[in-house]
């Protein structure tokens, strides 16, 4: 089972959104169709995939009515699913090679499909609701076309040593997760360790920080470099405003945001370019909000968008300008726990960056807004200069958690929380190594997937433990337990499984707190 490549010229991947509610109707097919990638390719090209994966969706659900389809393994290609709401699915497909260097981990693909719909719905809303507001596609297709393309061409080639996100695009060839991110969890953000003196500084500060929006219900999420130091929000919501910041917010994203409009300046963005979708013409591809027809969009993942103005906040034209005052507006996001519509306000001092978000019902508009931010200046801005000087005093830098000997990946999957080893101490591991480590998660996923199934949350009834010994006699190591995993690569280590089994133990004792210790 397979299809030819649709774009011969690039990456063979297909990306495809779709609702099963629409288009069921003979000579109506095309309704279906929400997204497509690549948007070159005719409309019977993708009616076809589109129809494929809607036949596989179909047919597994005979044998598995409760548990949606979420990958398909056929001769040519690996086709990942992923149902983002009630009959709205996304759909990654990708051709199989045999350079081993294209090396999919099916799981990391879904965690791709998932981050994308979250950052999606956390700025524009569900894509149900949107296709309810406007039932004829044009508003829904409109809104995905440009935040899709913008999301597909956001990641710029990035360090080796920068902490997350992944580098999607390259030209026009998208760069999916491969084995060289077998210690890297998407669907987590990262947090700094900190001693107890700081921690109470930070908790000190975000109640300051709270005050200054009076006595409504205030959200935060502060962050030291690319590091969450603070957060009250949900998991999930912590997760996509995590991931927001670190591309878009932190000192490091403003700095590669500022290098890269400098050397595309006069270009538009690589992947989005002037085309015919579903009948729709979409032109003005640098405008941060534009109108197509009658359709306002919103692209909030443009690079190059946003900077610190003179008073510590950071800005940006996305939201465009309001109309009384002519200044910028304020951005605006959606809470995935409360459903909640809320003001994002960003403050920045050298490595810290402060996230408060407020209730638009709260508060009057940019007038109410104007206030609270003169509120944290006269109110939090020091005590934020303190706690930044206190907590880069202590920040051992890059490889600040990097641990001689060990290449891990430490997994808290009730908190979305992870740790792992710095990626530029990653790369010192050889091919050989991290294609088994891929491997091997892809068996831990596999146990996963059938708990999650069998009504286990998690797999903390049934711990799970795999000790392998690759080719190159490194030790591999998955342990779960508790909702916790622990994913370890020993190098140059002694053959005998008790010795992997002892630096596991020490590893728990010393930085786990002995969560995955056998006693």
């Amino acid at each position: 089972m397979g299809f030819t490549p649709i774009n011969d010229a690039g990456e063979p991947v297909n990306f495809c959104v779709f609702d099963l509610r629409r288009g069921q109707t003979e000579g109506q097919e095309l309704d279906k169709i929400l997204f497509f990638y690549p948007n070159d390719v005719s409309l019977s090209t993708q009616l076809s995939v589109i129809g494929l994966s809607e036949g596989l969706i179909t047919f597994t659900r005979i044998f598995s009515p409760n548990a949606p389809c979420e990958v398909i393994e056929a001769e040519m290609h690996s086709h990942v699913f992923y149902e983002a709401e009630p009959d709205v699915w996304m759909v990654l497909i990708v051709e199989k090679h045999d350079d081993s260097d294209k090396i999919w981990r099916m799981d990391s693909l879904r965690e791709v499909l998932k981050e994308v719909h979250s950052l999606f719905v956390m700025f524009n809303g569900s894509i149900r609701a949107l296709v309810d507001k406007e039932p004829t596609g044009g508003l829904v297709r409109t809104h995905l076309y440009y935040f899709m393309m913008d999301f597909l061409s956001a990641f710029e080639k990035r360090s080796t040593l920068e902490y997350c996100c992944w580098d999607f695009s390259a030209g026009k060839k998208l760069q999916l997760p491969n084995f060289s991110d077998s210690l890297k969890e998407r669907g987590t953000f990262q947090m700094l360790a900190m001693g107890r003196e700081s921690a109470l500084e930070v908790e000190s500060l975000v109640k300051v920080i709270e005050s200054c929006a009076g006595y409504t219900k205030c959200f935060t999420m502060v962050l030291f470099q690319d590091l969450v130091v603070s957060t009250n929000l949900s998991p999930v919501d912590s997760v996509s405003l995590f991931v927001y910041a670190v591309l878009r917010l932190t000192p490091h994203a403003l700095s590669a945001a500022s290098s890269w409009s400098y050397s595309h300046k006069g270009s538009a963005e690589p992947l989005i370019e002037n085309s015919d979708a579903h009948g729709q013409s979409f032109n003005s591809h640098d405008a941060s909000s534009l109108r197509n027809g009658s359709y306002s969009v919103l692209r909030p993942l443009q690079r190059g968008k946003w900077f610190k103005g003179e008073d510590g906040f950071l800005l940006t034209d996305i939201w465009g300008l309001d109309v009384n005052s002519s200044a910028l507006k304020s951005p605006v996001m959606w809470l995935n726990q409360t459903e909640e519509k809320m003001y994002m306000l960003a403050y920045q001092h050298r490595g810290l960056t402060a996230i408060v978000l407020i209730p638009v019902s709260y508060v009057m508009g940019e007038q109410g807004i104007a206030k609270v931010k003169q509120q944290i200046l006269e109110t939090a801005s020091v005590k934020i200069s303190k706690v930044e000087e206190k907590l880069s005093r202590a920040w051992g830098g890059e490889n600040a958690y990097h641990v001689s000997g060990y290449r891990y990946l430490l997994v808290d999957g009730d908190t979305c929380v992870s740790r792992a080893t710095p990626p530029g101490k990653v790369t010192t591991l050889t091919k050989e190594s991290l294609v088994a480590m891929n491997k091997l998660r892809e068996e831990v996923d596999v146990e996963k997937c059938g708990a999650k199934w069998n009504n286990k949350s998690s797999l903390c009834e049934n711990d799970l433990e795999i000790c392998l010994r690759a080719r190159n006699n490194a030790w591999l190591i998955a342990r779960l337990t508790g909702g916790k995993e622990l994913y370890m690569v020993v190098e140059k280590a002694n053959e005998t499984l008790l010795y992997a089994s002892e630096a596991v133990e020490k590893f728990s004792e010393r930085y786990c707190d002995g969560a995955f210790s056998l006693n």
